[in-house]
């Protein structure tokens, strides 16, 4: 038994070590853009950050989380702002979150599948993008829709649906 478990121990070790040497992580580098639109509503978010581990070759071992800071909501409007922050319950949930469960290519682009938290609601949705790999730099250009009631967003004015449009430039971390 001890003769065959140190083998199957080595190998797990190796393939363990040779997935992490395949994906890459990246950081995010400004300017980047998170813009949403939808409705008569429209502006960007300009507070991200992000973990990604990406392998383009193998995107279902990829991990992608991100977090934006609600309060860097920017319409264009300082009372337009303030609708957004209060629509989005800024005081009680300062961030909106997603965490990819899922990663895969489709064609020449991507889609990661993943659970997106808003306002304390957490639903999944699919982000699909694409990948300008640049060496140690690159792109991740995307979008994905959002229903803000299904997040508790009701409030007057809010959208049936929005469309948030992503390019955010990497480096190698």
């Amino acid at each position: 038994m001890k003769k065959t478990m140190f083998p199957l121990l080595l190998l797990f070790v190796v393939s363990i070590s040779a997935l992490a040497l395949t994906l890459n992580t990246y950081k995010v580098k400004s300017p980047y853009e998170v813009k949403f639109s939808g409705g008569r509503i429209n502006g960007v978010f300009e507070d991200l950050k992000a973990n990604i581990q990406f392998d383009k070759e193998n995107p279902e071992a990829s991990k992608i989380s991100a977090t934006i800071v609600v309060e860097s909501i920017a319409t264009g409007f300082f009372i337009k702002n303030n609708h957004a922050k209060d629509a989005l319950d800024a005081d009680k949930y300062p961030t909106i979150s997603f965490v990819s469960t899922n990663v895969t290519k489709s064609g020449s682009a991507y889609q990661a599948a993943g659970k997106l938290t808003m306002k304390g609601v957490t639903k999944p949705v699919t982000i699909h993008f694409t990948f300008d790999d640049k060496g140690a730099e690159g792109v991740f250009k995307g979008d994905f829709k959002v229903i803000p009631k299904e997040f508790g967003i009701t409030r007057n004015g809010s959208p049936d649906e929005l469309t948030i449009s992503l390019t955010v430039p990497v480096t190698k971390a």
